[in-house]
């Protein structure tokens, strides 16, 4: 998670904070719902049913339900750490999310070599967006950090105003996944949104998008990755309109800062824009555009499938998270051109001591694996405001670590 993204999408969510437990399924008399749900829940049964849901699913999974208030705490939380961009592509482009990501490919090679055949999405792009979203489908994540989704998207579709008829869809999608056999209600758990599995899907991704490419019968975003990752390909293909082929893009040095607009790489190059590595631009005639996220900091040519992977959250920051930790993964190094004010990333080693050293200082990051979520966040903004650091804003990196060094 862990680390996982706090930006919503209507597509999938990033997994949030721990909440085991937080919504569970039981009898109504043990149990009483919040005002108006009953009420609510009757008139939906309806709709659900005249949608085609049959009255067994509909018992199966909302006949008992209550549902998971803590959702609405959730969206207000949101974002509930500000950083800056550095900051950001640090805590994603990890020395451990590098590691493991390529031993991920390793286990996965033939997976992922199939899937770039059919599909044409390089391995790094997907590699990437399994690490980020499920840490490469660690099943602690899925203990940890996952919840009913049900409990979840009940209370959503009941209760929150803005996006009622969505997340009433959303409802009704996850009930046909239970009617057509894919999964069960107990198995379905997900970030509070309702994103579930390797790359967190949501439901309307599951039934319109998914496939079963493991062959097995069924479309699932749990177990073996081979319907997670070769779905994700097709969505990034569909909606995404990825180019088999094409590189998503490169950091890139000279003029053309103020020149907006797409133009091919030919005419990049004409212009004075060269690679920071000094490599040609293998196809000169595929367009680009060029982004500078924070002057003094590196600037890059965008091709298409960098939008592609946009399609996948429309945050710009979390797309170059993605493209940038897929070239770590297969052997590309940092940033040419560092950020101002940046600190490298720190070694997994580093991370495991600043978890180690907080945990010691009685601030609980959650475990010292080397991957920094949420419960490390907090432990590192919490020490910072008791030591009075600024800005307080939950960043773990070198100069927090030197301070700890320094001890209590």
């Amino acid at each position: 998670m862990t680390q996982f993204d706090s930006r919503f999408t209507p597509t999938r969510r990033r997994l949030l904070q721990t909440a085991l437990g937080a919504a569970v399924m039981l009898p109504a008399a043990a149990r009483a719902a919040p005002a108006g749900f009953d009420d609510w829940r009757d008139k939906f049964r309806s709709r659900a049913l005249a949608k085609g849901i049959s009255p067994q699913t509909w018992d199966r999974a909302m006949a008992r339900l209550e549902p998971d208030m803590s959702v609405f705490k959730n969206f207000q939380k949101q974002p509930e750490f500000n950083e800056q961009l550095w900051q950001y592509i640090n805590r994603r482009v990890s020395d451990w999310r590098i590691t493991n990501g390529r031993e991920a490919l390793k286990k996965n090679e033939p997976l992922f070599a199939r899937i770039e055949r059919d599909f044409g999405v390089e391995r790094g792009t997907l590699l990437a967006l399994w690490g980020v979203e499920s840490a490469y489908g660690d099943p602690l994540v899925q203990q940890n950090h996952m919840r009913p989704v049900f409990p979840s998207l009940a209370a959503l579709a009941w209760n929150e105003p803005r996006r009622r008829a969505y997340w009433e869809t959303e409802l009704i999608n996850a009930l046909k996944i239970v009617d057509r056999g894919w999964s069960t209600p107990d198995e379905m758990r997900g970030s509070w949104a309702g994103a579930m599995g390797h790359t967190q899907w949501m439901p309307e991704v599951w039934l319109n998008v998914g496939i079963d490419y493991d062959r097995d019968g069924r479309v699932s975003p749990f177990g073996r990755p081979d319907d997670a990752l070769g779905s994700s390909a097709k969505f990034l293909v569909n909606r995404g309109k990825y180019h088999r082929g094409e590189h998503w893009g490169y950091e890139v040095r000279g003029p053309g800062g103020a020149i907006s607009g797409s133009r091919s790489f030919l005419a990049w190059s004409r212009s004075g824009v060269t690679r920071v590595d000094g490599e040609p631009f293998p196809d000169p005639q595929a367009s680009a555009q060029m982004w500078a996220p924070v002057e003094g900091g590196p600037q890059f040519l965008l091709g298409p499938n960098f939008y592609a992977v946009r399609s996948y959250n429309p945050s710009m920051n979390y797309a170059l998270a993605i493209c940038h930790l897929g070239d770590r993964i297969l052997g590309g190094g940092p940033f040419a051109q560092p950020f101002p004010g940046s600190e490298r990333t720190m070694t997994l080693a580093e991370v495991q001591e600043m978890q180690t050293r907080l945990t010691r200082a009685g601030f609980d990051t959650g475990g010292t694996d080397g991957r920094v979520g949420n419960d490390t966040m907090k432990a590192v903004r919490d020490y910072q405001t008791r030591a009075g650091m600024q800005p307080a804003d939950g960043y773990g990196g070198l100069k927090l670590l030197a301070r700890l060094r320094q001890g209590p």
